[in-house]
């Protein structure tokens, strides 16, 4: 006899729905899984087993296939223990199963453990029409967040086959709230002494997201400047954060971020990170890297010359293309990452390429422009802004003058979103940093004065085509800032002042 329950994949952020059939035939006692799959589901057979027995039913004491369909699409972890016992136990018994998935894995005593990604697969699922989700208790929470799924928590595998059976009432979980759980983070602006050009930078880069690359030296603020940047950035919309949420849960890491947190994300990895947990990648299919867990946030990179040129070159695809794509031998995936980039570095390696008082920096000359390299042409052609952050004196540091705060900061940087929310009905760009050439120079609208001072100074700076570009986008986000509808010439000294020495 051949019975079936209905699981999920997980490929990228998107899954496939996957039928589990059980088939309990004559012959010796043998249990085989078939459809392409890893280690994890081959060792789901003495789970199965051991869980079946031990939640008190009996186990067939035949010849036990499970197929795994569709079989060329690749199969990984220990979601589909529970789907392929409901599945067995339904070739002996009436379990009602219409509209009905099962995901989850299972403890040897009959219990059922949590898994990862489990809320893709129920966006995935849910798109495909179930509307019944069964999945582990500590699960559930997340899965609720889908709409049109009635999601069923379940602790054990007797609890679940009880309530298929019409047995055991079980109520469906509920959605949690979405954006409750945190509020605006970061550092606050005020908070920190001086330093009007970075800060002045930060607030374009929230408004236009814009790349930025801090230099100065250590200790200078650099690294709470970035820290403050967080607070300048609205909240998500509950489409963007259900993805963002969707990016954590595939990783396991939404104990560090709640599913129902509308903040935009902020990542900040050490430079010795793996270029895998930079990008994406690992084992078997490939899990989301830091660039997508970053995704609609910020992508912090401290130190950023300390990183392995290979890491920083590897981040040109995602910075153009706001995704990126992953190759292993299982697959190739896709995940989302469309972030802020916010670089820090020194000047040389001891931080004090200079500094006018002593100690002066000791570097060799080769050793600096060794550092320095790691930050090629092309890598520092997609940072549309550089501010310097100078080591500040006692004076600067502990006077008595008052720091604009965050809060008043972000209200501008709400205004300048806002501006580019209309436009984008006309241009289908949300952002000006992500505006196109064409595109760029309609929304722009430059007067006479305006256009003489970006040709004056492109031809003495001699900017490429691409920074010509860059410097605009910067302009139209200060006009925004402005509330000016076209981008004037005061804007367009602002943006040549943060452009840095980058080309």
């Amino acid at each position: 006899m051949v019975a079936t329950a209905i699981s999920c994949a997980v490929q990228g952020l998107s899954g496939v729905p996957v039928t589990v059939e059980a088939d309990v035939a004559n012959g010796l006692p043998s249990f085989t899984i078939v459809g392409l799959t890893d280690r994890a589901i081959q060792e789901a057979r003495e789970r199965v087993r051991a869980a079946v027995r031990n939640a008190g039913f009996d186990f067939p004491a035949r010849r036990v296939t499970v197929n795994l369909a569709p079989a060329e699409v690749p199969k990984e972890g220990s979601g589909f223990d529970l789907a392929i016992a409901v599945a067995l136990l339904r070739t002996g018994r009436e379990l009602p199963l219409d509209d009905v998935a099962c995901i989850g894995e299972l403890a040897l005593d009959g219990g059922v453990r949590g898994v990862i990604g489990v809320l893709p697969m129920a966006r995935r699922l849910a798109a495909s029409g179930i509307r019944r989700l069964i999945v582990p208790v500590e699960n559930a929470a997340e899965a609720a967040l889908v709409e049109g799924t009635e999601v069923i928590g379940v602790e054990s595998l007797a609890v679940a086959v009880a309530y298929l059976e019409g047995r055991l009432d079980l109520a469906p979980t509920a959605a949690p709230p979405m954006g409750e759980l945190i509020a605006p983070g970061g550092v606050d602006l005020a908070a920190i002494r001086g330093q009007s050009l970075a800060k002045r930078a930060l607030e374009i880069a929230a408004a236009g997201r814009h790349n930025l690359l801090m230099l100065g030296p250590p200790g200078a603020g650099k690294t709470m400047l970035a820290r403050a940047l967080a607070g300048l950035l609205p909240d998500l919309g509950a489409d963007e954060a259900l993805e963002v949420a969707s990016l954590y849960s595939l990783r396991g890491r939404l104990s560090d971020r709640p599913a129902t947190s509308l903040r935009p994300p902020f990542r900040a990895p050490h430079h010795s990170v793996s270029r895998a947990g930079l990008i994406g990648g690992g084992a078997g299919l490939a899990q989301p890297g830091e660039v997508s867990l970053a995704h609609g946030g910020v992508l912090f990179l401290d130190e950023v010359c300390e990183f392995p040129r290979a890491h920083l070159e590897a981040l040109r695809q995602p910075l153009e293309e706001r995704r990126v794509g992953v190759t292993r031998v299982r697959g190739t995936v896709t995940f989302p990452a469309d972030f802020v980039l916010v670089a820090a570095a020194n000047p040389c390696p001891c931080g004090r390429l200079g500094q006018r008082e002593a100690p002066g920096c000791r570097c060799a000359e080769d050793a600096v422009l060794r550092y320095q390299a790691r930050l090629s042409g092309p890598m520092r052609d997609r940072i549309d802004m550089v501010a310097d952050v100078p080591r500040l004196g006692g004076e600067a540091l502990f006077g008595s003058g008052a720091e604009e705060p965050t809060a008043a900061v972000r209200e501008r940087v709400a205004g300048a979103r806002a501006r580019q929310a209309e436009r984008a009905a006309s241009t289908g760009v949300a952002a000006n940093a992500l505006l196109g050439a064409e595109q760029l120079v309609a929304v722009s609208r430059l007067d006479v004065r305006a256009l003489d001072a970006l040709t004056t100074a492109g031809e003495r700076w001699r900017l490429s085509a691409r920074a010509y570009h860059r410097v605009l986008r910067v302009s139209r986000t200060i006009a925004d800032l402005a509330g000016e509808e076209r981008v004037t010439r005061q804007a367009l000294l602002e943006a040549f002042q943060l452009r840095g020495q980058s080309e």
